[in-house]
């Protein structure tokens, strides 16, 4: 009986990720389908797809540029909007294009002599402006969320890492679980 628990429980660990990825995905097409009411499953997913590519594809001629300038400048005025607006630009910006703002991947000592490290990403190398000219913002995002906190910390606790960036996040949002944590290599410290 201990047996087939087990058989129950290893195939419970490899079908259960599956099983939600395949529900969110379903889900995810069955809203965007709902929403423009179209009766072919899947192709509202194509038409945002395409649009998406057409909308990037307009946005780099100039004049469609000035026009997205003019209305983020509109934006940028109203409060709310602002706000939101502001935070979910530079999210996504923080992520792809050319602002990647999680490039560098670095290991922080929490407490200078405990061996007591955090991964995270340095997102600004100066502080001057906050009046801290030996500090870096670092961002630790957390496992299992989509969420983080901001560290200014001393530069001499931060050891930049030389991995893959999309490595580390893989590993720190997945709390250290993740297959892909296993290629990243990390020696061991010794005392």
């Amino acid at each position: 009986m201990k047996r087939l628990a087990n058989y129950f429980l290893q195939g419970l660990i490899y079908l259960a990720p599956i099983a939600i990825t395949l529900w969110i995905f379903v889900a995810t097409f069955r809203a965007i389908d709902g929403i423009l009411q179209l009766p072919i499953p899947g192709i509202g997913v194509l038409i945002l797809v395409a649009f998406t590519t057409m909308f990037g594809f307009l946005l780099s001629n100039y004049l469609s540029r000035q026009l997205l300038t003019w209305f983020e400048q509109v934006m940028d005025r109203l409060p709310f909007a602002k706000l939101m607006h502001g935070s979910l630009k530079d999210l996504m910006s923080a992520f792809v294009g050319e602002k990647r703002r999680f490039r560098h991947p670095v290991s922080v000592e929490m407490i200078p002599g405990s061996g007591i490290r955090a991964f995270g990403f340095v997102t600004r190398e100066s502080m001057d402006d906050f009046g801290m000219p030996d500090s870096v913002g670092v961002y630790f995002p957390q496992a299992y969320n989509f969420a983080g906190q901001l560290m200014v910390v001393p530069r001499a606790q931060v050891t930049a890492l030389k991995l893959d960036s999309a490595d580390i996040m893989t590993m720190i949002v997945s709390g250290g679980v993740s297959t892909g944590a296993s290629r990243l290599d990390i020696p061991a410290q010794r005392e």
